[in-house]
């Protein structure tokens, strides 16, 4: 699987072409290979070849990264790739320097190449046109040396709709209760539900016993844990970036309030205060005349006139908020069930190369006994699949599937919270005239 971004560089050249070759200062050991230049003076060349071209851009150079899945391939292997790469997308046009950069087992080239075509002396196109030349000689480099090629369907239904990231063993430990992050992801998701902006979100999770430590990606520690945990390990719906982005997508749903919120009346005959002292049951008095009134108010502004169209509304309501419930729930087991297809669908593309090889050479057992789990993870997805769908699903209209439905749960959603939050009201009001009152009263 390999993943490619690309970015300009506008200043600090140098800088940049340092940190992708510079193994001591980022401690990852690197192969590196350039083409016509040299690593140490690269910056300086890539300016006399736009100097000579005589280029007036603000882009100076590209830098582009290609990651691939952890274990899949060796720092040789995805040097070779980058190289082959190089060749398809810059055909010997441009000077580049290639750096391959291991991190914790997390393989990455980092191609840092001059913006100004060394033939033509024109700048190169970074449109959607080029990069999608880049993903396709990518994946297919890919292919040829038996790497999974990465679905963008299936990332990008991971950074909207994925938010279990955890290992087999957390998962596992989730289930009984006792898994750290499990718990961290439990409270980071009830806070963000709480929060109006980012920083009542950290005031929160601070409330909530939290140490927090910023930095380039902020990390959270209980007081009864020794170390810190970065959020972002929990998943990709944990990130600091998506963190802040699911704050504001909650707060965009906005609840509609009522236009003043009703007190409740005190009852004059059970209150303690009311009896031992005159001036709180002046107060007190005087409270419930003005409580009732913005009561009725409210119910007219409703079109209720009386205690039983009253009572009437609020069945209705609460009928209604039921059948907004009922139609979310088929909504969520839509989704799951959707969302049970794209892992499945992504199963069986990450695997069918371990399948197809074991199928092709039956008699290698050493083979078989070395990939046994990803060929039984493949034939369990497919079989599965094959329950529902004669043919193997589209990860895109998956994910168009998944939207739709996420934009149809929203909006009924906020019709949920508008009508609770009016049925919450109507409660009230109902109660103030029970206590008030004592009987129905017809308006």
């Amino acid at each position: 699987m390999a993943i490619t971004k690309i970015h300009p560089i506008k200043s600090t050249l140098n800088l940049a072409i340092e940190y992708i070759v510079n193994g001591d200062k980022t401690d990852e050991q690197l192969l590196i290979s350039t083409h016509k230049c040299h690593e140490s003076t690269a910056h300086t060349q890539f300016l006399r070849t736009r100097n000579d071209a005589e280029t007036k851009g603000t882009v100076l150079a590209r830098h582009l990264i290609q990651s691939f899945l952890p274990g899949e391939t060796t720092p040789e292997m995805a040097h070779q790739i980058g190289m082959e790469l190089c060749k398809k997308i810059l055909k010997d046009e441009y000077e580049f320097i290639l750096s391959t950069h291991i991190d914790k087992g997390h393989i990455h080239n980092h191609i840092i190449f001059n913006n100004v075509n060394m033939v033509t002396g024109r700048c190169y196109q970074s449109n959607k046109k080029n990069y999608h030349k880049i993903r396709y000689q990518s994946d297919k480099l890919c292919k040829e040396n038996n790497l999974s090629v990465i679905d963008e369907f299936y990332e990008s239904y991971k950074k909207k709709y994925k938010t279990n990231g955890k290992s087999w063993y957390e998962n596992k430990q989730a289930k009984r209760g006792t898994s750290w992050k499990s718990r961290l992801q439990f409270d980071i998701d009830r806070m963000i539900k709480q929060s109006k902006d980012w920083d009542d979100f950290l005031k929160k999770m601070a409330d909530l016993g939290y140490e927090i430590k910023y930095g380039k990606h902020i990390a959270f520690k209980p007081k009864d844990k020794p170390r810190f945990t970065r959020s972002k390990t929990i998943g990709e719906d944990y990130t600091e970036e998506r963190l802040k982005e699911r704050i504001v997508e909650i707060s965009s749903i906005k609840t509609p309030a009522v236009k003043k919120r009703i007190g409740n009346v005190i009852d004059m005959n059970t209150n303690v205060k009311v009896k031992e002292s005159k001036g709180y049951e002046y107060w007190a008095t005087k409270h419930n005349l003005n409580t009732m009134a913005e009561s009725v108010i409210f119910l007219r502004e409703q079109g209720i006139k009386s205690v039983k169209q009253l009572d009437e509304y609020i069945q209705k309501a609460a009928d209604e908020m039921q059948n907004l419930q009922d139609k979310i729930k088929v909504i969520d087991k839509e989704m799951l069930l959707l969302s049970a297809t794209m892992e499945q669908v992504h199963t069986v593309k990450k695997y069918r190369s371990y399948y197809k090889e074991y199928k092709a050479n039956p008699s290698d057992k050493s083979f078989f006994e070395e990939y046994k789990a990803q060929i039984t993870l493949y034939e369990n997805a497919l079989s599965e699949l094959k329950k529902s769908y004669s043919k193997l699903p589209d990860s895109k209209d998956i994910l168009s599937k998944l939207d739709k439905l996420q934009e149809k749960k929203n909006t009924l959603m906020q019709e949920y919270s508008s009508s609770k939050s009016t049925m919450n009201e109507l409660y009230k009001i109902r109660k103030n005239y029970g206590i008030y009152m004592g009987k129905e009263m017809e308006r």
